[in-house]
């Protein structure tokens, strides 16, 4: 596939404060890519040089294999979508689609022509005569969508558009824009903090914290292979354990001599196992792998939540069967649902 922005060592300080280290990174042409991460960790500035509107320090930012990182972003063959709209309330949507249209000094046929096929696209036909103070959060949302896309950008970027909106309207929005990338088949770059909106709309996740990549990935590798405990700890919920990789294959945790599937470390290395909530099967005490008591239980809905305290480490495990507190139970953890990370020192 082609690269269509290519980052190459990327810094930028504000003050005393660098805000991104050496980032380089690359984006397919036709991919929905996120950039995910906590606050301050340096996404929004990442998505700011590449529509143009910060100038990074050192680095360059490459496009369709030219170098854009002294041009404006009006001058880049991309549009931005912010959390704020930004749609003009004095005019109506039709008017608001076609903004862009006409500073380009496009035909009102085809003006017209392209602003009906877009209203289509976002599921909003009829609303051209809609003034936007009348259009919901999710519709607002599609109107600044369809203003971006209509101007047929080569790379949409997307600054947390969703975060204004409800939860219930989140969720299906989140599967609207995701349609919505996939009929147009442009490069999306979206920016958000939300790990499950992330897991459910992209093709590619870049996880990051404090100015620098920690994780690029599938959102199953992301999941299901994070790279260090903090990409573990991110992305939904983990157990962490300090263990003892005693030989490929065989790690020792909580006291027990456990089969896995991870090779290569150093015998007797000490290391971080990495348990996911739902991996681990509540059993009766003698069937266990591991033995405890629980501690706590949560009904979640569609599982318990349920603090299980063995040796001192209390697992948290999501499980459809209940448990009470003061309950002794066992833990069942398959080979192949057990993770190993290098120690946190030891990452790079």
């Amino acid at each position: 596939m082609t690269k269509i922005i290519e980052l190459l060592g990327i810094s930028k300080s504000f003050g005393d404060d660098k805000i991104l280290d050496n980032i380089n990174l690359s984006v397919e042409q036709g991919d929905f890519m996120t950039l995910l991460g906590p606050s301050g960790c340096g996404k929004t500035t990442t998505l700011r040089i590449i529509g143009g509107f910060e100038t990074p320090d050192e680095g360059r930012v490459i496009f369709n294999g030219e170098d854009i990182s002294d041009k404006a972003p009006y001058e880049r063959q991309l549009n931005t979508v912010f959390q704020k709209y930004a749609l003009f309330p004095h005019m109506n949507v039709f008017e608001n689609i076609a903004f862009g249209l006409k500073l380009k000094k496009t035909a009102n046929d085809l003006i017209e022509k392209k602003v009906k096929d877009i209203l289509k696209l976002v599921n909003l036909s009829g609303f051209e005569n809609r003034k936007i103070e009348r259009l919901s959060g999710g519709q607002q949302q599609r109107i600044a969508i369809a203003r971006a896309l209509v101007n047929e950008p080569k790379l949409l970027l997307l600054d947390e558009p969703l975060g204004a909106l409800d939860l219930k309207l989140r969720k299906e929005m989140q599967i609207e824009l995701k349609a919505i990338q996939k009929r147009v088949g442009i490069t999306f770059i979206y920016v958000t903090h939300d790990q499950e909106e992330a897991l459910t709309m992209s093709d590619l996740i870049v996880v990051m914290d404090k100015g620098e990549i920690q994780q690029i990935g599938s959102p199953v590798d992301i999941y299901n292979e994070p790279i260090n405990s903090f990409v573990a700890d991110f992305i939904g919920e983990s157990n962490i354990i300090n263990g003892i990789m005693k030989k490929d294959y065989l790690v020792n945790f909580s006291g027990i001599d456990f089969i896995c599937v991870d090779k290569g470390f150093e015998i007797n290395e000490p290391v971080e196992v990495v348990i996911r909530p739902e991996d681990i099967e509540i059993s009766s005490p003698e069937k266990g792998m591991l033995k405890g008591e629980v501690k706590s239980v949560i009904f979640m809905g569609v599982h318990y939540e349920i603090d299980v305290e063995v040796d001192g480490f209390k697992y948290l495990v999501h499980s459809t069967k209940f448990a009470k507190k003061g309950d002794q139970v066992g833990l069942i953890v398959e080979p192949d649902n057990i993770h190993i990370m290098k120690e946190a020192a030891d990452e790079i």
